[in-house]
């Protein structure tokens, strides 16, 4: 746990706002403005938008870049476990007194005018940032792109769009070419745009405004292909082709993010050691990550345990199809949701690979659906269902009845975020 300096700053900065997500960049450049303008002094930035896969893509550009003898700074969001996780300091985690400053001065600068959280402590990691040596600086975007609180680089030096899928439709939109619009608002004139896989309809729109900011586009299935072959991954684009080990991030959709991450790196000048390194040393937890040590492991005996916080469409079918890939053995799903999901769309690809599923709720969200409701939305989309009390108490019933069970635990990053803070 932090101390509590930043807790305190952090729980302040919470009442600056009365919602959690208001989509507008005003207040952002104020801050910005009172505290020097830091978003003009960093080191190159790699932005990246997108709906599912941002957070892995950064990971292997991060680990590419280091793997190449440089230092990143990292931006991204939710956490899990704790605050400083957000921000990444030349490859490490920003300090609890460096990052009580930044907040500190990012408040009083601030002066009790109404901004939301996410934009505060957004201007805090820039400022972090702006005054810390490194030579690169990845900034994931938080919601959307065109009215996130991290859109404020005039000139990035590259700028991606992982895939696009319908999610956060309050805020974005409820079509894939309302919410690739607000995605490809990342987009800078002159700035290449590297574009993973997308629907036909979400990339129109990505690539009209493109044309419309005199952007070049470095878009999959036109200017690199990416494919696993004889357990090794080939990336190809229009200077070559490269032969690299399979991503460390496990299932087989990290080969599209990995494909995304070295169309990077290739665009910013790295060579194939870089790449090499994105694949072997990339780590991002939460996804599908393999628990090993901790109570719930010790709970779980001889069963696997596995944690995931994909929450949309999307994501469930990506889990799906890890599940397919994995050795046989009876799965077991633990589930925890928010109400603002589309719970039934990201259940139902799951529906034909579970044994069971059970319903918990998500302690200290606001936002939780019920076990009860978890449930009902499941049993809907084919599942056999039951609830728990927490997850402990799910593992705990699973591993009697099915002492070798492959336990999955999904549904939220927040749900996650509690399992890795509990299992610490």
């Amino acid at each position: 746990m932090s101390n509590p300096g930043s807790d305190v700053i952090l729980d302040r900065m919470m009442s600056l706002h009365p919602k959690v997500i208001d989509l507008t960049l005003d207040r952002v450049w104020r801050l910005l403005a009172a505290v020097g303008h830091p978003e003009r002094r960093l080191p190159p930035v790699v932005h990246i938008a997108g709906t599912n896969g941002k957070g892995s893509t950064l990971a292997m550009i991060r680990a590419g870049i280091e793997g190449a003898g440089l230092a990143a700074h990292a931006y991204t969001s939710p956490h899990l476990a704790r605050f400083h996780e957000r921000i990444r300091l030349a490859g490490a985690l920003i300090s609890e007194d460096h990052l009580t400053q930044v907040l500190d001065r990012c408040y009083a600068a601030n002066g009790g005018e109404s901004i939301t959280y996410f934009e505060i402590t957004t201007v805090a990691a820039l400022l972090a940032f702006a005054e810390t040596p490194a030579d690169y600086t990845l900034l994931e975007v938080g919601l959307g792109g065109r009215l996130d609180a991290t859109n404020v680089i005039e000139k990035p030096a590259v700028t991606v769009i992982t895939p696009v899928s319908i999610d956060h439709t309050q805020f974005l939109g409820d079509t894939i070419e309302k919410i690739a619009f607000e995605k490809a608002g990342i987009i800078k004139p002159g700035v290449p745009i590297v574009v993973g896989p997308q629907e036909e309809a979400a990339l129109a729109v990505i690539e009209r405004q493109a044309a419309r900011m005199g952007a070049p586009v470095i878009a999959h299935g036109q200017h690199w292909q990416v494919w696993k072959e004889r357990g090794r991954l080939v990336f190809q684009d229009e200077t070559g082709l490269v032969d690299l080990p399979l991503p460390a991030l496990i299932g087989d959709h990290q080969v599209q993010n990995a494909g995304v991450a070295i169309a990077a790196l290739r665009a910013l000048g790295f060579a194939e050691p870089a790449c090499e390194a994105a694949m072997r040393d990339a780590s991002w937890p939460a996804r599908m990550q393999r628990l090993q040590s901790g109570p719930l492991v010790e709970t779980a005996g001889a069963a696997e345990l596995w944690l995931d916080g994909g929450h949309n469409p999307a994501a469930g079918e990506m889990l799906a199809r890890v599940l397919d890939g994995l050795p046989p053995r009876p799965t077991h799903l633990v589930c925890g949701m928010l109400n603002t999901k589309d719970v039934a769309g990201f259940m139902r690809p799951l529906a034909g690979r579970a044994a069971s599923l059970t319903a918990v709720s998500i302690p200290g969200e606001a936002a939780t659906l019920s076990a009860e409701d978890t449930a009902r939305f499941a049993a809907n989309a084919g599942h056999q269902t039951r609830t728990a009390d927490d997850v402990l108490a799910a593992v705990s019933t699973i591993v009697v009845e099915d002492p070798t069970a492959r336990i999955l635990i999904c549904g939220s990053l927040y749900l996650a975020g509690q399992v890795l803070r509990d299992n610490a």
